[in-house]
């Protein structure tokens, strides 16, 4: 019998996840605290769920995607949660960006409940979430894994096992870090060469084709030169992560002088901008010191 799915978070990049399982043929019941997030979804054949509790109630397994590990447990334990509706050895499959420690101390809690956990979180951005390409990384049982593997396959291209619960979230937040340090560098890199007098559509050409070249130079690189610089990604995002980062740091004894430095420069960027900007906007504060924009022809507003 066919696995029924429960959605429970529809910002930037939920609908998107969301969508690919209702474009794949997956029975999905979603909820939003904004229902105007799930008329694509609702149109394309997704019910909707009043609350997390009628979502869990309805479904075999629900999957969340929500913005802080706060609003993860509020809607996993509270009033009308998921726990509050989901049959036991049902699975909570969590795909919001959260610290190792708190995975394991909401798996306890779920599991307390008789309800299994998977995290999922995905890297790669909100543009390949829409296009059903973005990568999966689990953490969790490999039969569970296993077992929703069809699901993660319907949303991304490249899915991992990092090993048991809590896993997915380290290398998760490791890779996240190392797009922060990439972001500030590439608007270092390509400052320079502004100021030295290269065409900024040479240099973001010239660094794609070179040694120096990052993912985040080919995708957030393009709407830094647009001057949109949405990615769909914000700046309170950022802070979070990069300060999981320097959790893990402290945990495992390792210094980490980069994501450090990187994460006063996105604190300077958030009280500058507001925590609701987009991340790449980081950037911006080398423009303003320099007085001088990173704008060139010809590159999207959003990828």
């Amino acid at each position: 019998m066919a696995i029924t799915y429960g959605f429970i978070g529809l910002g930037h990049l939920g609908r998107h996840l969301a969508g690919s399982l209702v474009r794949d043929g997956f029975d999905v019941t979603v909820h939003d605290l904004d229902p105007g997030n799930a008329k694509d979804l609702l149109a394309n054949g997704a019910r909707w769920a009043d609350d997390p509790q009628a979502v869990a109630q309805a479904v075999d397994a629900v999957i969340t995607c929500l913005p802080s590990p706060r609003v993860s447990e509020r809607v996993l334990t509270g009033e009308r949660g998921i726990l509050a509706g989901l049959k036991p050895g049902g699975t909570w499959i969590e795909m919001s960006t959260l610290d190792e420690q708190e995975v394991l101390r909401l798996g306890k809690i779920a599991a307390d409940r008789g309800v299994r956990m998977l995290e999922a979180p995905v890297t790669g951005g909100v543009h390949l979430a829409a296009s059903g390409e973005i990568t999966v990384i689990t953490g969790g049982d490999a039969d569970l894994h296993a077992l929703h593997l069809p699901a993660f396959e319907a949303m991304g291209n490249r899915i991992f096992r990092a090993g048991p619960l809590g896993k997915a979230s380290v290398i998760k937040v490791i890779t996240n870090m190392l797009a922060f340090i990439h972001l500030i560098a590439t608007g270092e890199a390509l400052m320079l060469a502004k100021k030295g007098g290269i065409d900024l559509t040479d240099a973001f050409n010239i660094i794609k084709a070179s040694s120096g070249n990052s993912f985040v130079h080919e995708t957030e690189g393009q709407v830094i030169l647009n001057g949109s610089y949405n990615i769909n990604f914000t700046m309170d995002l950022a802070v979070k992560d990069l300060g999981f980062a320097l959790g893990f740091g402290r945990e495992f004894g390792v210094p980490l002088d980069l994501a450090s430095h990187a994460l006063q420069t996105f604190i300077r960027a958030r009280s500058t901008y507001g925590g609701d900007a987009w991340s790449s906007q980081v950037v911006k504060l080398l423009e303003d010191a320099t007085g001088t924009d990173l704008r060139a022809p010809g590159f999207p507003a959003e990828l």
